[in-house]
């Protein structure tokens, strides 16, 4: 059988005392809860059979995949050794998720949701990365990403750190409508940053329900999901985008994305300048992008508190185990909300993002490095410490 190279995390299992296994957890296989159970993770690159697909999937030949910050965190380990990531894992597993290739097999049941048909060879795909079941109660109920048997493409099961990667036709999204907007190869380099910019399309649109043209939003934290955030808020409309973020050479990046004003939260009054920037208004959306909500919500409750707008809302969407201290003082009085946010699946999140995309929403100014996928592991191992790039991105001939 013929053989691809592959990016592959391992790690041991060895729960913590205090961890018990969960109704949706398999001992020694998956867990909800990858940072109390894995520990002393590797990554290594291997040599495995390139994949058989059956008559609903589509083996995809690999173009461009981009590192997350869910992969640097699953093969970052605390002082014990327990893994960074909170979430669904199961190890070992070849990573990547942010990706976009060309048919290079179709099942005879793999349809194209676009076009009704099959899929064709060399054509220009990318795929969801929650791999929903569909029968479950919340799938049903229009839920895919709180999926009850919810698998993920490069955290359960094999990703895309790999010159082939099989999906079923139910997740997979034609890139061809990018053709008139992207010359050559910036198709695949815009179609790896589909599924990162959908995850803030649900983020801020789906679950924090959206803004009114007008209103103000607050980014906190400029990785790839804050700075796409960004782009999608300035073009629904926002008066003030405003992003908080340290990193100089991040702030940067998100004017590029359309920020109208930058924050350092290390060496400003965050409140203060938020609200300075507004009139004292303050923002009807905020989004906590940073991973570090301990760190960050108090800073957002003084501003709704402060500020003149009612009804404002906070999203999470950063991953974080971290206790957030919440005053319901603030959210009763100001009326304001709370919302959690996961996954990028359903409620026509991708094909919007993909048509956005061919509209003039160009976020592939996020990727500031690239690489081969042979050099994939010790740059994953970079972003643990430097966070000077935003998107690395792995380049497949």
């Amino acid at each position: 059988m013929a053989k691809m190279k592959s990016v592959v995390l391992s790690a041991k299992w060895d729960p913590k005392k205090s961890f018990k296994l969960g109704p949706k957890d398999t001992e020694r296989k998956l867990t909800y809860l990858g940072s109390e159970v894995w520990r002393n993770p590797g990554l290594k690159i291997m040599e495995k059979d390139i994949p058989e697909i059956s008559p609903t999937e589509v083996l995809i030949k690999v173009k461009a995949c981009g590192i997350c910050g869910s992969d640097v965190h699953m093969a970052q380990s605390d002082e014990q050794g327990y893994i960074w990531y909170p979430g669904l894992t199961a190890f070992p597993c070849t990573l990547g998720h942010e990706f976009s290739g060309i048919v290079a097999k179709v099942g005879k049941e793999a349809i194209n949701k676009r076009s009704g048909k099959r899929y064709n060879e060399g054509e220009a795909v990318t795929a969801e990365e929650m791999l929903w079941c569909a029968s479950c109660r919340p799938c049903a109920d229009g839920y895919p990403n709180h999926c009850e048997r919810l698998q993920e493409l490069g955290f359960t099961c094999d990703g895309a750190f790999a010159e082939y990667v099989k999906v079923d036709a139910r997740y997979v999204w034609s890139l061809e409508e990018l053709r008139g907007s992207y010359e050559s190869e910036d198709i695949f380099l815009a179609g790896s940053l589909v599924e990162p910019t959908s995850v803030a399309y649900n983020a801020v649109i789906e679950r924090g329900g959206g803004i009114r043209p007008g209103d103000n939003v607050v980014i906190l934290g400029g990785g790839p999901i804050g700075l796409a955030a960004v782009a999608i808020l300035k073009r629904a409309g926002a008066a003030k985008v405003i992003l908080s973020e340290p990193s100089q050479e991040r702030r940067e990046r998100g004017k590029i994305m359309g920020a109208d004003f930058v924050i350092d939260p290390l060496k400003e009054d965050f409140s203060g300048r938020v609200l300075e920037l507004t009139q004292d208004m303050g923002a009807k959306l905020y989004l906590e992008a940073t991973g570090l909500p301990d760190k960050v919500f108090a800073d957002i409750e003084e501003t709704i508190w402060r500020g003149k707008q009612i009804n404002s809302t906070v999203v999470i969407v950063a991953r974080s185990a971290k206790k957030i201290p919440l005053t319901g003082e603030v959210f009763q009085v100001r009326r304001a909300s709370l919302v959690g946010s996961q996954g990028h699946s359903g409620h026509g999140t991708f094909p919007r993002v993909i048509s956005s995309m061919a509209a003039g929403m160009d976020t592939t100014a996020l990727i500031t490095k690239k690489i081969t996928l042979k050099e994939v592991p010790e740059n994953i191992v970079l972003l643990q410490t430097d966070r000077k790039e935003c998107k690395i991105t792995a380049v497949f001939e």
